[in-house]
């Protein structure tokens, strides 16, 4: 099969024939029509996520069609078109039992754990636990972009945030987790304030669904929180930081009225993994502080469900659509600031 394969963390990643994938015993193998590029790929490319090995083909966003079926499948045959979490849970292991399919102990992930999507074949493992049927009328394209960042927004608002009508949310952020935040927020009932220093990501996000665009004009944590106050009237009940910074972290924190809710969901890598937060503010306004990590399978049907009743539509976050030939170049873009708003979608 041909996949984008990294060589050396850091360089440039190169299209080449490399031998197709075997199937899971427990798995199918899928030939991918679609699949998103992600930052967790640039991290992964970059080489922060400890569990990558050279040579690796990246990617975690996907949809396409089961071509194989290891012989411990159960419910999902040749043919069957979908999708899957970018977190696939070993189903049976005490956390997965409690339904927290999206932090088992023993999951595996494609593009990171083992070869991922920037392929024309994928293997995926545990696949009764973890594969989602794709709608009927549902794009390749819009299905893989649902694995991570849309399916991580929606997750990470609707359980972490707890959100209602009328809340004020600020999303910092507003890249393919960040946009998918927006629209999610906004589809809820939520007063959405988004914050973005690229032009092209604050006015897509008043397509999603922003009522205000602040631009964080290089402020200090302290100072982007003190906009964000003065636009909601106090302060935000949910704050969700979908870059993965020490600075929009800290300005999360800061811009929650008392009582409020922030939500992780960039990840906070390498020299970041220790980001400090003000705890003292934490402590004083009794505020709630998430981790978000996915979605599991076994929840995608209520997203499902707005999305077929046109309440959610994550087809509008797709900026572009490229080749496997470009994935390299639209990968290399995510580290570059103002590179440009919206989800890039490979179509193999």
């Amino acid at each position: 099969m041909r996949a984008l394969v990294v060589e050396e963390f850091g360089a440039v990643p190169q299209v080449r024939e490399v031998p197709d994938p075997a199937c899971p015993d427990d798995g199918v193998v899928v030939r991918v029509a679609a699949t998103g590029v992600c930052r967790s790929d640039w991290h992964a490319w970059q080489g922060h996520d400890d569990g990558v090995r050279l040579p690796h083909v990246p990617g975690h966003e996907l949809a396409g069609t089961v071509v194989a079926v290891g012989p411990g499948v159960r419910d999902w045959a040749v043919g069957d078109v979908v999708t899957v979490p970018f977190v696939c849970a070993c189903g049976t292991c005490a956390t997965c039992r409690a339904g927290e399919h999206q932090v088992c102990p023993h999951q595996s992930q494609p593009g990171f754990t083992h070869w991922g999507s920037f392929a024309e074949l994928v293997a995926l493992h545990h696949a009764d636990t973890n594969l989602v049927r794709v709608p009927a009328g549902m794009t390749a394209v819009e299905a893989a972009s649902l694995g991570c960042r849309f399916a991580t927004a929606y997750r990470a608002l609707t359980v972490h945030g707890a959100v209602r009508a009328g809340d004020e949310v600020v999303v910092l952020g507003c890249g393919g987790v960040g946009l998918s935040a927006v629209m999610v927020a906004a589809s809820l009932g939520a007063r959405v304030v988004a914050v973005d220093p690229s032009p092209a990501a604050r006015a897509a996000a008043r397509a999603a669904g922003a009522h205000v665009a602040l631009d964080p004009a290089g402020g200090t944590p302290a100072a982007v929180a003190a906009q964000v106050v003065a636009a909601t009237d106090g302060g935000a009940h949910v704050s969700l930081d979908a870059l993965g910074s020490p600075a929009t972290a800290q300005a999360g924190v800061l811009a929650l009225r008392r009582r409020g809710r922030h939500v992780q969901v960039g990840l906070l890598l390498g020299a970041d993994a220790a980001t400090a937060l003000p705890m003292d503010r934490v402590v004083a306004h009794e505020l709630e502080v998430y981790g978000s990590h996915g979605m599991a399978a076994h929840e995608y049907p209520a997203m499902l469900a707005a999305i077929t009743a046109g309440r959610l539509d994550p087809g509008r976050l797709v900026g572009r659509t490229v080749g496997l030939d470009q994935a390299a170049e639209a990968l290399a873009a995510l580290g570059r600031p103002g590179a440009g708003a919206g989800m890039t979608v490979v179509v193999l």
